[in-house]
């Protein structure tokens, strides 16, 4: 199996939704979401129109889908990336187009927060999914993306046997940081825990402020 690829980015089709990278010769196509195209560099040009030689090589995890009439490549920037496909197309009714269109939405950390936050109708925005196979996502895949990290388990607030104790701003930095493991920069997470409660548990905390970032 094609685990990575290394080469030059040969080719890029924002509109399609692809990139075409050359190594040892041969270029090969690759399906991406558009968080990938967004951070791949684009190809040098001579005048003549040809991709110039030389250019920065760049690497991507790869996923080959095989199905009865058709093979094809899936291209991720990050390993991250590629877990989170796997998660997806494990989910009952979700294929790797379906997969691709909600990578091209949500990077995977603001996935995972959009999966503990139950948000199935932003989900629901990536071309091709409905409400119900949103639903099927956050259903399927939460219990899972709880385990993902010890950040992930304050944001669902399950399976917690510990008691919590208020620790005033100490409540707020600990909220902060597993916000900060969650993808968000700090200034989405200033504006989120803007007048929160350092008196609240932490769990509660974050949970306040994922509902605020998942309306942005």
């Amino acid at each position: 199996m094609i685990y990575t690829l290394y080469g030059e980015l040969f080719e890029v089709d924002q509109a399609a939704g692809f990139a075409v990278i050359e190594c040892g010769g041969v270029g090969y196509k690759l399906t991406v979401s558009a968080n990938t195209l967004s951070r791949l560099p684009s190809p040098v040009y001579t005048a003549s129109g040809d991709v110039r030689r030389g250019s920065d090589p760049v690497r991507v995890y790869t996923y080959l889908a095989v199905r009865e009439d058709d093979v094809e490549l899936f291209g991720f920037i990050s390993k991250d990336e590629l877990e989170a496909f796997k998660m997806l197309i494990a989910v009952s009714g979700i294929g790797p187009k379906a997969a691709m269109s909600i990578l091209s939405l949500y990077t995977p950390d603001a996935l995972y927060s959009a999966i503990l936050a139950e948000d199935t109708k932003g989900i629901s925005r990536a071309p091709g999914i409905g409400g119900k196979t949103a639903a099927r996502v956050v259903l399927e895949l939460r219990d899972k993306v709880a385990k993902l990290s010890p950040a992930a388990s304050l944001a669902e607030g399950r399976d917690s046997a510990a008691p919590t104790v208020n620790v005033s701003a100490g409540n707020l930095s600990d909220a902060r940081d597993a916000l900060l493991v969650l993808g968000y920069s700090r200034g989405e997470i200033m504006n989120a825990l803007r007048g929160a409660d350092p008196q609240k548990p932490t769990e509660q905390i974050i949970r306040d402020a994922l509902a605020v970032l998942m309306k942005q």
